[in-house]
């Protein structure tokens, strides 16, 4: 029985005279079309009420610009545009070279908001092109014409729910159950074997029961094979080349052939016809097709439907913004072997999978190696729209000689938050060089079954940034000695006209020197205008001879590292270059590299540097590593450009947990004053990482339960830190097998007394992410909580106002004094406008005041104020403390550089 939606069809139909019929019934693919747009015109909505924000993409890429490829397109993209599928035109000129097509289809292919892809036949370029190649270059996943050899495959063996099946057979396929005639057990012939409708027609028929012949041109017995036909599908190529007199009474007949022939009758002298003859057909079939307006309207509505076949295959696949990501699953060993047998036991995926599994474009994503890849900020640009994560910070207390666990307990959050509790989740680390990988705490990034690796690939020059910023040192220092040379060497004429040397017969400025001009207060852009006077003023920096090289070195690697971890882009990070002051004139006044005219330079070696690293841990988690630990008057924590591409990574349900880079008084303050003020980033929660052995250390060190509970009074210190900034904190107990539940309840209870939103014992370092379950959690859950994060200082206070807000506040001082240096300092820089700079305090990072000795609370001591420097190029005062020991970082006891074979 023929439903009433299959009897609307149909016009024309057949007149009954004494019982016998004398016309087909016309089965319209107009009709059909318009009510397959308008069911997926509901699917679509339905789609976007599911998942608002999200709506299906097809792109419809051209080569050259063919009038009849046009045509085709437009139908295309109304279509989709009535349906409401996101569809974009990508047309590439005729010189486009198959190298550049293929280029434009990966970056389709890699783009998460497109889930069809239809490549425009033929390549209309004046360079040969392989369109099998072309073809084939598609994604299986975003093949929405069906053309790949993986999904004419799949048909070919009859996986028909695990492809998709070309637009005109499955067309045809429609067509043919609006006649409400069953396919299976019929005999059907198919004429033609071309790989767009014969071939897979053939597969589409067979693998619905039908008995099916295919003919092509050198079939013998056409007319018979036809008469035997009960549904009959005809994609010959050749106009009414079907007689109606071959075709079996009442059979199905479906013409897919698009034909012109001459026709005075028509304004342009020729009309269109099918592969049948219709007016003799007609007269035999049962149901017929017409052309035009039968198979034409079906085949663009096919590729309708299965742009949203993949739009939701897409979101099955990803569940809503969720990554497709593999994870490793661990089996920790009880007697835990070291961190670099752990590291080389496990086996990482290759970085293009991870990149893949993020959601990163191949272009954006820069290999070295097989298992770490370079980021580019050009990631930021794509995903402008895409609302950031939540963003959690990973602190300290201050740590004893073993160290917290703070970098461990970041990775084993990450890996919980990932692998265990299914959420998008990257964690952002400081890049650490090989020489703080050589210490007492062993060689790794974190530790245990909660590290990155490859060991050995992140541990020993992960991908140059170290080099790169001392090859950048060296060329600041190299300047500032040549330029000395220069001045007391050659007279000012000479060295003008070897800073502007002649190309092609004329000396032109660089933008850094028309800078410098414009600085000394001339405004002139032609050379060759410059006067005597102008001249001495453009080259005679004047630099004081008394610097001293090594110092400077020093100073300037530092500061290139403050530079490469606030940059907020590579424009961002030469701009800070040109303001980065290297020395100063024999007058006192600034000189910077833009002086120099080696800024732009400085950009070039920084370049790679400044891009940052993407690795994995044991777990198979996201790794960014970027910034270093080691810089002497920075901050240390991982780099704002991380922090910002991971935020829009994980997407608006996901988390980035990130490094603060030292103790709460310290690590966390700059974080939040520096690095989240300049960059305008909002943490959601703080973590605090204690352990047992830490705390008894500042409660005087006796194995006690009374010197524990005297060192937790440390801990309520920094949780009351991290308060005074308005953020919620969690205490991470990072447990050591020598610990008791006691002593670990004991610090769970302590912290909880003194604000912390929740605490518990964590065992990530030996079991990685399942140890750090219920951390995760509590994390989840204090994201939820509302807060707002309070700067502990304005901008615009006084420069020693500033520092002893600090000291007040975080490290326990009762005041502040500044030595004659540092009061001359303060003085200057005022005078100069830059004492609305925020701070960055340089002390001793193992007690919470300028003794290294002092553990525990210190109270009632002054904070002695030795000197004060200048980061203009990171943005900063520097404010250093003097301490009474000659170092601030203890040397190691036994470094695990000895006795170590990877």
């Amino acid at each position: 029985m023929l439903s009433f939606s299959s009897l609307t069809l149909r016009f024309g139909a057949s007149g009954c005279r004494s019982g016998r019929r004398t016309v087909a019934t016309v089965v319209s693919g107009n009709k059909t079309s318009q009510l397959v747009r308008q069911r997926l015109k509901k699917e679509v909505e339905k789609m976007r009420t599911q998942f608002p924000g999200f709506r299906p993409g097809l792109v419809v890429l051209q080569v050259g610009d063919r009038d009849d490829s046009n045509l085709y397109i437009s139908m295309k993209l109304k279509a989709a545009a009535e349906i409401g599928i996101n569809a974009n035109h990508i047309r590439l000129p005729r010189t486009a070279t198959e190298d550049e097509v293929m280029q434009s289809i990966v970056s389709v292919n890699e783009n998460p908001s497109v889930h069809g892809l239809i490549v425009q036949l033929p390549l209309d370029s004046v360079h040969r092109m392989d369109t099998e190649r072309v073809t084939n270059a598609v994604s299986p996943h975003k093949d929405v014409d069906g053309l790949t050899s993986i999904n004419a495959g799949k048909l070919s063996r009859g996986d028909l729910a695990d492809c998709y099946i070309p637009c005109t057979p499955n067309g045809c396929m429609e067509l043919i159950s609006q006649t409400g005639v069953s396919v299976a057990g019929k005999h059907a012939v198919v004429i033609g074997r071309s790989k767009i409708v014969g071939a897979p027609m053939h597969d589409l028929l067979l693998w619905n029961h039908a008995t099916v012949t295919n003919c092509h041109s050198k079939t013998q017995d056409l007319p018979q094979q036809v008469g035997r036909a009960d549904i009959l599908v005809v994609g010959a190529g050749k106009a009414e080349m079907v007689r109606g007199e071959w075709v079996k009474e009442g059979a199905v007949v479906i013409d897919c052939g698009i034909n012109h022939i001459p026709d005075e009758t028509k304004a342009n002298g020729k009309r269109v016809v099918g592969d049948v003859h219709y007016p003799s057909a007609n007269q035999r079939a049962g149901f017929i097709t017409p052309v035009p307006g039968g198979v034409g309207p079906m085949t663009v509505a096919m590729l309708m439907e299965n742009t949203v076949q993949s739009a939701w295959r897409f979101l099955k696949r990803n569940q809503a913004g969720r990554w497709n990501i593999s994870y490793t699953k661990l089996t920790p060993q009880n007697l835990q072997p070291s961190n670099a047998t752990i590291s080389q036991s496990c086996r990482p995926k290759a970085i293009s999978r991870l990149v893949r599994e993020v959601g990163l474009f191949s272009e954006e994503a820069e290999p070295y190696g097989g298992f770490r890849a370079k980021v580019s900020p050009a990631v930021l640009q794509r995903l402008r729209e895409q609302p950031d994560g939540k963003y959690v910070v990973v602190t300290g207390i201050t740590p004893g000689p073993e160290g917290e666990g703070r970098t461990t307990t970041t990775l084993g959050l990450a890996q919980a938050l990932g692998a265990h509790l299914n959420i998008n989740c990257l964690a952002c680390i400081p890049q650490h060089t090989h020489i703080y990988c050589s210490g007492t705490r062993g060689l790794a990034v974190g530790g245990g079954y909660s590290q990155v690796f490859p060991i050995e690939e992140v541990c020993l020059q992960l991908s140059g940034e170290s080099q790169a910023v001392r090859a950048a040192s060296e060329l600041v220092v190299q300047a500032v000695q040549s330029r000395l040379l220069a001045e007391a060497a050659q007279s000012q004429q000479t060295l003008f006209e070897r800073l502007v040397p002649l190309k092609n017969g004329q000396r032109i400025f660089s933008q850094s020197q028309i800078n410098r001009l414009k600085k000394v207060g001339i405004e002139k852009s032609d050379p060759a205008t410059l006067t005597a006077e102008d001249i001495l003023q453009f080259v005679d920096l004047d630099i004081d001879p008394q610097i001293n090289l090594e110092s400077l070195s020093k100073a300037v690697s530092s500061e290139l590292i403050a530079i490469l971890a606030l940059s907020r882009g590579p424009q961002d990070m030469e701009d800070r270059l040109a303001r980065m002051v290297v020395t100063t004139s024999r007058r006192g006044t600034a000189i910077t590299t833009d002086q120099l005219d080696i800024s732009r330079v400085l950009s070039v070696l920084l370049r790679q540097a400044a891009k940052p690293n993407l690795m994995q841990t044991l777990e198979g988690s996201p790794v960014l590593l970027h910034n270093s630990v080691m810089s002497d008057m920075a901050h240390s924590c991982s780099s704002v450009l991380a922090d910002q591409i991971a935020l829009k990574l994980v997407g608006p349900q996901g988390i980035v947990v990130t490094d603060a880079g030292g103790s709460a008084d310290i690590g966390l303050e700059k974080f939040l004053n520096i690095k989240c003020r300049r960059a305008g980033l909002q943490p959601d929660v703080v973590v605090m990482v204690a352990t047992v052995a830490g705390l008894r250390m500042h409660g005087g060190g006796a194995k006690s339960p009374a010197s524990l509970e005297n060192g937790c009074r440390h801990l309520r210190k920094q949780v009351e830190n991290v308060r005074a900034f308005g953020l919620p904190v969690v205490v991470a107990v990072n447990v050591f097998s020598r610990d008791t539940a006691a002593e670990l309840e004991l610090v769970c209870s302590q912290a909880m007394l003194a604000g912390a939103a929740d605490a518990m014992p964590c065992s990530h370092w030996a079991e990685g992410g399942a140890g750090a379950l219920a951390l995760g959690q509590a994390v989840q859950r204090a994201a939820e909580t509302p807060h707002q994060l309070n700067f502990l200082y304005d901008l615009e206070a006084p420069i020693v106002e500033k520092i002893r807000t600090l000291a007040q506040k975080l490290y326990g001082a009762e005041d502040v004094q500044l030595q004659p240096e540092a009061q001359q300092k303060v003085a200057l820089f005022t005078e100069l406008g830059l004492a609305s700079l925020p701070v960055c305090m340089v002390k001793t990072p193992l007690s919470l005041s300028h003794d290294p000795e002092r553990k525990g609370v210190p109270s009632g001591f002054i904070l002695p104020i030795r000197d004060i420097e200048a980061s203009l190029g990171a943005g900063y005062l520097s404010p250093l403390v003097a301490t009474p020991t000659a170092t601030l970082h203890a040397p190691p006891g036994n470094a695990c550089l000895y006795d170590n074979d990877l």
